[in-house]
């Protein structure tokens, strides 16, 4: 018979014999294996499961319970040894634009995780943790507190998966440098104006004493409520630094060594604490000279591309302006192998950090996700990466519903698992049968038919789906490229009847199958309203019309799906960026 593993083993060997389902399985330890391996031998008398740890252990009887489930009373022989690729395998979901998860929702995705075998998890977060001193920055967030992270802490241990903390420390600090006790600890505290003309807020932390004791501040309150050492302190993007009160000083020395410094000011506080620290290894990686500065032990750069390897760069001008200043050369379009460069052979343990490509997008980016969570597989086992985390941000108000990531979420944690065995993996049966639980095997095709509708008008976008960008109210810093064609328009049309007609089919029993449902099909609907925008701003027919008791209702399904999966603080500043969004 035909078995359906999640991951598929690296080595599976089926004899033609056949033996009880009932036979009591005898476990060992065995140190000479993998860590986190194991071996599983179905023979007619005997189940013998060898381990290398705990973790093998868990591995190999989540195995054994998923050919019983396909098998009945009777399991074929087989034998199978397996082990992953990649010791560390984490999932950072971003619960800092706007959507915050309901306990109910984490719970769930904690089940997902296990399932995957991945075995680290953070939650990305800038101004969502409920810190004592500082309710001006999250009183509208719904945050969680330190109660909701030691009961997820627990839930997690209990599935042998790390919870770290992650608190961005020096970029992406808009949503404090906003309120004006913390003005004064901004680089540019009125604002900065890019290369291509636009105007942003401040978002980077003047690198001073003041700042310092602000970060060190936050995460002596939050650290306390995590059972691991480990703790990712961000630091990416910082892209004003040198554009305001530090100009004078990075004109004197250079941009990465102010950065440098500020960065090690953290590191030494964190390893004083004996924390192994994570960090975000962008802008670092375009100083190389300056790598090996950084301290030898507990400190782990993390390795960020989420496009698809591009062997040969055509962007238009402007998006190439754009690039440059954040940071995006042509070297490292080409992939993880751009990126990994200034890290590899530095003797850092550095991890390699893909994503689910589900933000800007509504239904997802699934070829893109899938070509490149594959690259940071093969160039993280070629390069020595010792961790594969998978990304999931939620950039312009985190509109995508959170099942369109379990896809490309189980995909990569597969190829992290085991990237040889698992890159061809038939993933629709997969979800079907493990994720979903749908019999009629329908949902994950429809999941994995408007993941690719992306694709389809004829228009190109970068970090996102041009159908997404279209509904913003204003466009995307990312969105230029190609114009749509009619071809094109008709095809995302007849995608997305595809994947309804599918929903409509699927009787998925998991325990969020109607949400599951109810949030694919939200998604689509408003994916096609950013068809029929898409289309009206280049003169082309749209699928059919909209009026605004329809735009009306796309919205207010909106809420309700939103509410489901996710706290309501976020809710009205993620709905406000739509640009046919009602008023009051």
């Amino acid at each position: 018979m035909t078995l359906t593993l999640l991951p598929h083993p690296r080595h599976l060997d089926v004899a033609g014999d056949s033996a009880p389902a009932d036979l009591e399985i005898s476990h060992t330890s065995d140190l000479s294996l993998a860590p986190q391996g194991y071996q599983l031998n179905i023979n007619p008398s005997s189940i013998a499961l060898i381990s290398a740890d705990a973790a093998g252990e868990r591995y190999g009887r989540a195995a054994l319970a998923q050919i019983k489930s396909q098998c009945g009373p009777s399991l074929p022989t087989l034998e199978i040894r397996d082990w992953p690729d990649f010791a560390v395998r984490g999932y950072m979901l971003d619960i800092s634009r706007d959507r915050v998860p309901t306990r109910a929702t984490l719970q769930r995705l904690v089940e997902v995780l296990d399932l995957l075998r991945i075995n680290h998890f953070e939650l990305y977060t800038e101004h969502t943790f409920a810190y004592q001193r500082h309710t001006q920055v999250w009183r509208n967030a719904s945050p969680l507190d330190g109660e909701d992270i030691r009961w997820l802490d627990e839930l997690c241990q209990q599935r042998g998966i790390e919870l770290a903390a992650n608190q961005n420390g020096f970029g992406h600090m808009e949503r404090w440098l906003k309120h004006e006790p913390y003005q004064h600890l901004a680089e540019a505290p009125g604002g900065w104006t890019t290369s291509w003309g636009a105007r942003w807020p401040a978002a980077v932390l003047h690198p001073d004493a003041a700042s310092l004791d602000l970060v060190l501040g936050l995460y002596d309150e939050l650290l306390p409520h995590f059972s691991s050492r480990r703790v990712n302190i961000g630091c990416d993007e910082t892209f004003e630094l040198g554009k305001g009160r530090s100009r004078e000083r990075v004109s004197n020395v250079g941009r990465g060594r102010v950065y440098l410094d500020f960065l090690k000011k953290i590191l030494d506080a964190m390893h004083r604490s004996d924390k192994e620290v994570l960090f975000w290894g962008d802008v670092i990686r375009q100083h190389p000279e300056l790598v090996s500065e950084l301290p030898r032990d507990q400190t782990i750069p993390l390795v960020w591309h989420y496009e698809a390897p591009i062997e040969n760069p055509t962007l238009p001008k402007g998006l190439e302006t754009i690039l440059e200043e954040v940071g995006m050369s042509e070297e490292i379009l080409r992939g993880f192998a751009g990126q990994a460069g200034a890290f590899a052979g530095s003797g850092l343990p550095y991890w390699v950090c893909p994503g689910t490509s589900s933000w800007n997008s509504l239904l997802g980016r699934m070829g893109n996700a899938k070509a490149n969570l594959v690259d940071a597989a093969k160039v993280g086992l070629d390069s020595g990466a010792s961790g594969y985390l998978i990304t999931d941000w939620g950039d312009n108000g985190h509109m995508q519903p959170p099942s369109v990531s379990f896809a490309p979420l189980t995909y990569g944690a597969c190829v992290s698992w085991s990237v040889d065995a698992n890159r061809d993996i038939n993933l629709a049966e997969v979800l079907d049968r493990f994720v979903f639980e749908d019999p009629t095997r329908s949902l994950a095709k429809a999941f994995l038919c408007a993941g690719q509708v992306y694709k389809r008008s004829g228009a190109r976008g970068f970090n996102g789906s041009p159908l997404f960008y279209s509904l913003l109210d204003g466009p995307g810093i990312f969105s230029g490229g190609d114009a749509p064609t009619q071809r094109g328009i008709d095809q995302v049309a007849e995608d997305l009847a595809s994947a309804e007609r599918g929903i409509a089919a699927a009787t998925p029993t998991c325990a969020d199958a109607v949400i599951v449902c109810r949030e694919l099909q939200q998604a689509i609907r408003l994916t096609r309203m950013g068809a029929r925008e898409l289309a009206k701003a280049n003169d082309l027919s749209a699928p059919d019309p909209v009026d605004e008791n329809d735009a009306a209702a796309v919205i207010e399904e909106q809420r309700s799906c939103w509410l489901q999966r996710s706290r309501p603080g976020g809710l009205a500043d993620s709905i406000a960026k739509l640009k046919f969004a009602q008023s009051g």
